[in-house]
């Protein structure tokens, strides 16, 4: 999958925050974007992922723009791993990661053995399925994470968001994390905080300051001393 943006802005309280962003990211590649705190990577993620609309600009998903697609297709080609995962309910393992089959089922639908078999095979993917009856709010950081990934993957989706996944991670989890990452064969665009990190896992990195781009290319070209 491709996702190209065109010129993003966002504008909050009277400050913009995006001010004009236009990436390109080819499809199976793996794209990071880098930057201080504030500079807006999480925030152009969450325009691409529907949680946040744009003043202007446009995101196209394989060409056809973003707005044109319902929520529930866009689920179905765009999947996300974000830090925050808090549930008020004791989900188990298996019923978060479950959870991901939501955009191909009907409304009331009920699971089926597709659904769990595919659940199966996304917590092999991660190593987490021997935790699958455990409850979700009794596992480490760490290993909330892969699941959080588990229930993107079983979406099926050609693409990955990731928007500051490791955020608060052991380096060993941000390893393994992003190992399991890179092995998928499918497009990724993620925020990333640490530079060595995006130097070892990205094909092609964008730098981002007080809202803009200021650098793009392989990470040998944009992660320099300058």
């Amino acid at each position: 999958m491709k996702i190209t943006t065109e010129n993003i802005r966002v504008n909050f309280q009277a400050k913009e925050i995006l001010k004009g962003i236009s990436i390109e990211t080819r499809d199976k590649e793996v794209v990071g974007i880098i930057g201080p705190n504030g500079s807006g990577k999480s925030t152009l993620l969450k325009c691409i992922y529907r949680v946040l609309k744009p003043d202007t600009g446009v995101i196209m998903l394989d060409g056809k723009p973003l707005n044109e697609y319902k929520v529930k297709d866009s689920a179905k080609a765009l999947a996300v791993v974000s830090p925050h995962n808090y549930y008020n309910f004791e989900f188990s393992v298996q019923e978060i990661v479950m959870m991901g089959r939501a955009p191909h089922k009907k409304t009331m639908e009920r699971d089926n053995a597709e659904d769990y078999k595919i659940v199966e095979e996304c917590l092999e993917k991660v190593g987490m399925l021997p935790y699958r009856h455990r409850v979700f709010s009794s596992l480490s950081g760490g290993e909330q994470q892969r699941i959080i990934l588990a229930r993107a993957l079983a979406q099926k989706t050609d693409c990955l968001i990731l928007d500051e996944p490791t955020n608060h991670l052991d380096i060993k989890y941000q390893l393994q994390l992003l190992d399991i990452v890179k092995s998928l064969g499918i497009t990724v665009i993620g925020a990333l905080h640490d530079l060595n990190i995006a130097a070892a896992y990205c094909d092609r990195i964008y730098a981002m300051k007080n809202g803009r781009l200021v650098a793009c290319g392989t990470p040998e070209e944009v992660i320099t001393e300058d």
